[in-house]
C-alpha cells in the first residue's frame, strides 16, 4: 500500500514538473509580430465627354485591352444632325467669302460703266446746253430764269456722273478689305463649329487610356449613359503596390525608401517591397484605450511599398505578410 502512494506522489510530481516546463515554453516563446498588407493597382474607368446609348460593346470582363484599343461605341444621332447643321452653315459662309473676294459679276460693272458713260454724255449735253443759254442771256435775248434752270441742271449733272463713276469703281474694285476680313472670319467660326462637333463625335468611340485587364463592366450595350459616366474599369497590372495599415508607434521603425521581406501566401512566394510613401495623416483608431489603464488611442497610417522585382503571377486583392520584427534588429 505504501509502495502505490509512494509511485503516486512521483508521478504526480512529473505530471506537476512537465507542466511547469510547458507553460514556461509557452510564456516565454516569442511569437512574430507579422503585419498584412493587399496588393492594390491603378485603376482606369474609361468614359466618353458626350452621353449617348451603348451601340456597340467590344471587350468583355477579364479581357485583356492594348492602349488605343476601342472598348464601346455610342450611339449620338443628335451629334450627327448638329455636324449637318454646322456643315451647312460653314457652307454658306465659304460661299459669302467666295464672293466677296471675287467681287461684283462681270454683268454688274458693265452695267454700272454703261450708267457712267450715260451720265457723262448727259453731263456734256447739259454743259453746252448752259453755255448756250448764257449767251444768248448775255445778249438779253433769255430771261434769267432760263439762265438758273440751265445752271441746275449743269449742278445736278455733273452730281449724276460723279456718283454713276463711284458706282462703277466700286464695281470694278469688288469689296472693301473689312468686308473681305468679316467673311472670312465667319468662314473660320463656321470650320471651328465643324471641328467642336466632329471632335464629340469622335469621343463617341472610346479607347483603352492603358494596358491592362478589364475588370468591371459598368454599363451593357443599349443602356443610356451620361457624360463622364465611367463604363469600363481597367486595371494596370504594371503599376502594382501593397499597402499597409501600420500602428503609430510602429512607424519610427521605417521611412521611405526601406526594404522589407515579404510573404505572399497565394502564391507561396518570398519578395522584396521597397516603402515609396507613408501617409501624411491618420486613418482610423485601431485599439481604443480607456480611462482606466491610462494609455491613448492608437492610430494607423497607410503606408505604401512596391516589390523590388517583379512577380509575374501577383494579382490585385492578395494577402502580403511581412515580419515586423525585422525593424528591430
Amino acid at each position: 500500500m505504501k509502495r502505490k502512494n509512494i509511485i503516486a506522489l512521483i508521478a504526480a510530481a512529473v505530471v506537476i514538473v512537465l507542466a511547469v516546463v510547458l507553460i514556461s515554453r509557452y510564456l516565454t516563446k516569442h511569437t512574430p509580430m507579422l503585419i498584412q498588407g493587399t496588393v492594390e493597382c491603378t485603376t482606369y474607368k474609361a468614359s466618353s465627354k458626350v452621353p449617348g446609348r451603348i451601340d456597340c460593346m467590344k471587350v468583355a470582363q477579364g479581357d485583356h485591352v492594348e492602349k488605343g484599343q476601342l472598348l464601346y461605341v455610342l450611339s449620338t444621332p443628335e451629334l450627327d444632325a448638329k455636324l449637318q447643321q454646322a456643315e451647312a452653315v460653314k457652307s454658306a459662309a465659304s460661299a459669302l467669302d467666295a464672293a466677296a473676294i471675287a467681287g461684283a459679276r462681270v454683268q454688274q460693272i458693265q452695267a454700272a460703266q454703261n450708267m457712267w458713260e450715260k451720265a457723262q454724255a448727259g453731263l456734256e449735253l447739259a454743259r453746252k446746253t448752259y453755255e448756250r443759254v448764257k449767251n444768248l442771256y448775255d445778249q438779253g435775248v433769255v430771261p434769267a430764269q432760263k439762265l438758273d434752270e440751265a445752271s441746275a441742271n449743269y449742278e445736278a449733272m455733273k452730281a449724276t456722273a460723279q456718283a454713276a463713276k463711284a458706282q462703277y469703281t466700286m464695281a470694278r474694285d469688288g469689296a472693301r478689305k473689312e468686308d473681305k476680313e468679316a467673311a472670312a472670319a465667319k468662314v473660320r467660326q463656321a470650320e471651328g463649329a465643324v471641328s467642336e462637333v466632329e471632335s464629340y463625335i469622335n469621343d463617341a468611340m472610346v479607347y483603352s487610356p492603358v494596358t491592362g485587364e478589364v475588370s468591371t463592366i459598368i454599363a451593357e450595350q443599349g443602356e443610356l449613359v451620361g457624360s463622364g459616366y465611367p463604363v469600363v474599369a481597367i486595371l494596370d497590372t504594371s503599376d502594382m503596390w501593397v499597402t499597409f495599415n501600420v500602428k503609430e508607434t510602429l512607424l519610427p521603425h521605417i521611412d521611405v525608401g526601406t526594404r522589407m521581406q515579404a510573404y505572399i501566401p497565394a502564391l507561396d512566394y518570398r519578395t522584396e517591397l521597397e516603402v515609396t510613401y507613408i501617409a501624411v495623416q491618420a486613418d482610423f483608431a485601431t485599439w481604443a484605450a480607456t480611462r482606466t489603464q491610462g494609455g491613448f488611442d492608437i492610430r494607423t497610417f497607410a503606408v505604401k511599398a512596391r516589390p523590388v522585382g517583379g512577380v509575374m503571377t501577383l494579382r490585385p486583392g492578395m494577402s502580403v505578410l511581412v515580419d515586423w520584427d525585422q525593424f528591430k534588429q
